[in-house]
């Protein structure tokens, strides 16, 4: 199996010796071998790795988040690949929409002075979201990022029976309609703050759950249009008193 040193593969990838080495302390990327004189040896399998990485970086994810994909138990890089195209193609999407937006607005500069048709305002920022772009990268990283909490939900849920599955989709109606009741006592009442308690037993009834992935979560239900059409079915705007109420409920925990 042909190997590369890392001057070979820092050239071939356009990256720095010096970030070859910093992947290698952070445990981002590790060379296949090491010699006996220390140089670092590069395979196919680190070349591939790279090349996610690399991907990754170029579509905004953090080296933290990046390690986390890479390391899943079931990460396919195959479907990586897959995420990678879809997400390019969306900024190939949005690039196509801004050029198209520069274009109308030339134009409408150029006829300023005439009596053409000028550009509508509200057109002046067409194609500068980058709401769908961010929404698709947001599940890749709920994809990969939480795979052993997947494991743990699949492996407790295969051991309930169906009327524990079914006592729980009761019990998690009845707690929805009961902070959609409260919400009127503001996300820190004692009222609130034990039914997030609640909440809060209900998500480790199927994984482990740190504070600091709770937090994530509460966001998650708000950024993620499936969630907030769950909950705010409830009652309006419970989704955001829903992730505002469980970041009291962490901040409250993570001072005992």
């Amino acid at each position: 199996m042909k190997t590369y040193t890392v001057k070979q593969v820092a050239d071939m990838a356009g990256v720095t010796v010096r970030t070859l080495h910093f992947y290698d302390e952070i445990g981002l990327l590790n060379p296949g071998a090491v010699r006996p004189n220390g140089y670092r040896e590069y395979g196919e399998k680190e070349l591939i790795r790279l090349q996610q990485i690399m991907f990754f970086r170029e579509l905004d994810f953090e080296l933290d988040e990046i390690r986390k994909i890479l390391d899943a138990p079931d990460f396919d890089v195959r479907q990586a690949l897959r995420d990678q195209r879809k997400l390019i193609e969306l900024r190939r999407k949005r690039l196509g929409g801004l050029l198209k937006t520069i274009d109308r607005t030339i134009i409408s500069l150029a006829n300023k002075t005439s009596k053409k048709k000028k550009m509508e305002d509200d057109k002046l920022y067409n194609s500068f979201s980058t709401d769908e772009v961010d929404q698709y990268a947001e599940e890749v990283k709920r994809r990969w990022g939480h795979t052993e909490a997947y494991k743990q939900s699949t492996a407790r849920v295969a051991k309930m029976s169906k009327g524990d599955l079914a006592a729980i989709k009761r019990e998690t109606e009845e707690l929805n309609q009961a902070l959609a009741k409260a919400m009127d006592q503001g996300t820190e009442s004692s009222e609130v703050q034990a039914l997030i308690a609640k909440h809060y037993a209900g998500i480790r009834r199927f994984y482990d759950c740190p504070m600091a992935m709770y937090r994530n979560l509460g966001k998650m239900y708000v950024d993620d249009p499936r969630f907030t059409a769950t909950y705010d079915k409830y009652r309006p705007g419970l989704v955001v008193f829903m992730r505002d109420a469980i970041a009291h409920f962490c901040d409250t925990q993570e001072k005992k």
